[in-house]
């Protein structure tokens, strides 16, 4: 869809907030539509199509939590939170639920269509064609990079986009510390701020989980205290 105008849903209950993030993304040259209601909102995201998702937690009928939940069971496009809830343990959960990026309010408009164009562009670039029988393998993970579909053990595992994004950087960069910094500067393809270090700290949960499941004897992701994180191929 490069060569089309990307289409944007605002799940957003304050109309003022949320006609003022239309009219930024509109002067960018992108289509934003607002729905003010949460089951309103995530039929429309389940039902129409949409380049990227914005959301907010606080909404009437359902919570911005429950709407990402629904959202990744069916679709894997990018999804960001915005929200004036500022816990750690509320950005934790929201990235958890499968959410690409958390942006804390009030934030500049600026920043949020610089964030949206960023994963805009890098979700077309990686479901791009690529060609057939890219395999990467290390241990027993083989990650398919045309099919974008990863497997432990020969049994395939589930991974939201980022968290595939992030365990490929990571094979193709093995036996390296990357600061949690540049992990969000090279995957994200974003500057970072203080708190996009809960991004990272998530999506590598959320990756060791998922490998764990997989029956995967040892977790390849370590932790280096101080320092970052070092995939030992």
């Amino acid at each position: 869809m490069s060569n089309e105008v990307s289409r944007i849903l605002l799940i957003e209950d304050d109309a003022s907030i949320a006609e003022l993030q239309k009219d930024y993304l509109e002067i960018n040259h992108m289509e934003a539509e607002i729905a003010s209601d949460g089951l309103l909102g995530l039929n429309r995201a389940l039902n129409e199509e949409f380049d990227l998702i914005v959301v907010d937690i606080m909404l009437p009928s359902m919570d911005g939590f429950e709407i990402c939940r629904r959202i990744r069971e069916k679709k894997n496009i990018p999804l960001m939170i915005v929200s004036a809830k500022k816990e750690d343990i509320d950005k934790v959960r929201g990235l958890g639920l499968g959410a690409d990026d958390y942006m804390t309010k009030p934030f500049s408009p600026s920043e949020l269509v610089a964030r949206v164009q960023a994963h805009i562009k890098r979700y077309q670039l990686l479901t791009r064609s690529e060609p057939a029988n890219d395999i990467l393998e290390s241990g027993q993970i083989m990650i398919d990079k045309s099919a974008r579909r990863v497997f432990v053990l020969g049994e395939e595992i589930i991974f939201t986009t980022k968290e595939f994004d992030l365990l490929l950087f990571f094979m193709e960069h093995p036996n390296r510390v990357w600061m949690k910094e540049q992990l969000f500067r090279q995957v994200w393809d974003m500057d970072e701020l203080d708190s996009d270090i809960y991004t990272v700290v998530v999506h590598v949960g959320r990756i060791r989980e998922k490998l764990k499941k997989g029956k995967l004897s040892e977790i390849p992701i370590e932790t280096i205290w101080g320092s970052g994180y070092r995939f030992n191929a």
